[in-house]
């Protein structure tokens, strides 16, 4: 299946920062340009770190305040401590950057801000320069496929992929991202296997199942199985 990648959603070209950009400055462009974060890159823009709203914080919380070290003080307030006297983007930046490339997928670029509790990231090409930022907002932009959209992929390469089950079996039904099936599969086991290849499909919000089968072979009910009705 055509999964969307990073380029379908991205936004090409980022306002960005090299490491002597003052504090300043970096204030003045997230505010210009409302983000709350920007990639800082070297002399040939190749990313080097990301500064984002959070890193300028601490010069306000810890305005003032000493510099002796506090009893029990985790790392993360000593690292916020430290950038409280930072006066450019080299000693702000969260280094080195976590970025994706335009042909990641918007699977694995949403496990990464996941992982990385990440709200945004920066998109580099093959020798690490930017080329955009993606963002969480950005990823969500595949839920606007329309329903006729989802459904011939669904129909075309979903249902097509899958040994076992023929396109006249099964009645695919997509409103607003959610899709039903309906109809009748020769074997139990293919019903799991079938929602979970539809599932992967961009844009779907949820599968609801009304397939039968004409055989139970997994010994259990499976998820979206219902055993034939006789009369």
């Amino acid at each position: 299946m055509g999964r969307w990648n990073v380029a379908d959603v991205m936004t090409i070209g980022a306002i960005s920062v090299q490491e002597d950009t003052p504090f300043k400055e970096i204030v003045d462009l997230l505010e210009a340009h409302e983000i709350n974060a920007v990639p800082v890159v070297d002399g040939f823009d190749r990313v080097v770190g990301v500064v984002s709203s959070a890193d300028l914080v601490p010069k306000i919380e810890f305005a003032g305040d000493d510099d002796h070290l506090r009893l029990f003080e985790n790392r993360h307030t000593r690292q916020a401590r430290g950038k409280a006297h930072a006066t450019a983007a080299g000693e702000l930046m969260n280094a080195p950057a976590v970025t994706v490339m335009s042909t990641t997928s918007v699977v694995a670029a949403a496990r990464i801000m996941e992982t990385d509790e990440l709200k945004r990231l920066p998109v580099v090409d093959d020798m690490g320069r930017l080329i955009g930022m993606v963002t969480r907002r950005d990823l969500l932009k595949v839920f606007l496929r329309t329903d006729d959209d989802i459904r011939r992929e669904i129909v075309a390469e979903a249902l097509d992929g899958l040994v076992g089950v023929e396109q006249s079996q099964v009645r695919v039904e997509v409103d607003d991202g959610v899709v039903t099936l309906l109809g009748e599969v020769e074997r139990g086991s293919l019903v799991p296997a079938l929602i979970r290849q539809i599932e992967r499909v961009d844009g779907v919000v949820d599968v609801v199942s009304h397939l039968s089968a004409e055989a139970d072979d997994t010994g259990e009910q499976p998820k979206g199985y219902r055993a034939p009705v006789m009369f």
